[in-house]
């Protein structure tokens, strides 16, 4: 794993739901995992070229903003081989 990875939080199951549609049609990115945080938080990952990854984190954030609360969103342009084993990318 070392393509870029998008990382997008939102309060509420529902605009997760919204925002990753959004994401997964807008570009040619792989939906890496879906995280459930506690409090209503949930994480969605995404990994593609910067690019894709980046339209695709845009796309998301105008999606979820019609339905839930957008919490936080980052991209790592070029993440560690060791990122692997801090969030199970892996395991879905």
């Amino acid at each position: 794993m070392n393509n870029p990875i998008g990382l997008i939080e939102i309060r509420g199951l529902v605009g997760a739901i919204e925002a990753t549609v959004a994401m997964v049609k807008c570009e040619n990115v792989k939906l890496i995992r879906r995280e459930k945080i506690g409090g209503g938080l949930v994480t969605i990952i995404v990994e593609g070229d910067l690019g894709a990854v980046k339209t695709t984190i845009d796309t998301g954030m105008s999606a979820e903003k019609r339905v839930g609360e957008l919490i936080s969103a980052h991209i790592i342009a070029r993440p560690h081989s060791e990122l692997n084993k801090i969030i199970s990318l892996n395991k879905k």
